[in-house]
């Protein structure tokens, strides 16, 4: 019975992932066609030849580098910000102790219940005042910290022992070694999530760089992806080429950080 069990998951499963897998490899397979005119039909999916040159028609494409280049950078200086702050956010209120800490821990989950598109206004106005606009700063800064961070770190924070950070006080140190050295070490699976999600969200984001750029050297990949797109016809198989280039930095970073991924999915099956 067990073993009808498992087999009947591991089908349900095997289809969920290939479910998961192939518009993925249809995507590839259409980039790597020879038939370069449109999208494979399914009886042509298997490739009996394939070539390169859409992905190099597309690299070769002048700025494309530069939006590669945009969204990378744009997407690790906010994952690192997040990654800090909100883990001294976090840390703060899961361990300190001061003024309208509850009132101010509740503004924080409220914040999560505005929908982003109500900012456009009024971040378009400080952003232009500021003179940000059509700059690094205006893709960086406002993302730094976020609220969700905020309040996985705070909730991670709070389940780990007091142990370690009263002895090392005893010890002297101060709280910024604490921090770094004991409870973010500590922190790696909640800080792999928080990584993930925040690489997701600003590697796949269009409308704030659509909105707070204008000029094609601060172009996203999102935002160029829209220039193979004609308005009479599409481009597939170079639009697709450059759709799975666009993937490769989300790939490379889950397995990176797969393993500490999965350690903090089943952090919580562990009774201590």
């Amino acid at each position: 019975m067990k073993n009808t069990k498992r087999i009947i998951l591991f089908l349900i499963l095997l289809f969920v992932l290939i479910g998961m897998l192939f518009p993925m490899y249809w995507m590839i397979a259409s980039s790597l066609s020879s038939k370069a005119s449109s999208i494979l039909k399914i009886s042509d999916l298997l490739l009996k030849e394939f070539t390169l040159k859409n992905y190099i028609d597309v690299w070769s494409y002048g700025p494309f580098p530069r939006f590669f280049f945009n969204s990378l950078f744009i997407a690790v200086m906010v994952t690192l910000g997040n990654m800090i702050f909100c883990l001294m956010v976090g840390y703060a209120f899961a361990r300190k102790t001061f003024r309208f800490k509850n009132v101010l821990f509740l503004s924080v989950i409220m914040v999560l219940m505005i929908p982003v598109h109500i900012l456009i206004v009024p971040l378009f106005l400080v952003i232009k005042n500021l003179g940000w606009y059509d700059t690094y700063f205006a893709l960086i800064v406002p993302w730094l910290v976020n609220p969700l961070g905020i309040f996985l770190m705070r909730q991670y924070i709070q389940a780990l022992p007091r142990d370690l950070e009263n002895q090392a006080r005893i010890d002297g140190a101060g709280e910024f070694r604490i921090l770094f050295q004991i409870v973010a070490p500590l922190c790696k699976p909640a800080l792999a999530v928080l990584a993930i999600e925040a690489f997701l969200v600003n590697w796949n984001s269009f409308l704030f760089p659509f909105i707070l750029t204008s000029s094609e050297k601060m172009r996203t990949l999102p935002v160029a992806l829209a220039l193979f797109q004609g308005y009479q016809t599409i481009d597939w198989p170079h639009l697709l080429a450059a759709s799975s280039l666009c993937t490769l930095p989300v790939i490379i970073m889950f397995l990176f950080f797969q393993r500490q991924i999965i350690s903090g999915l089943t952090a919580g099956a562990i009774k201590r």
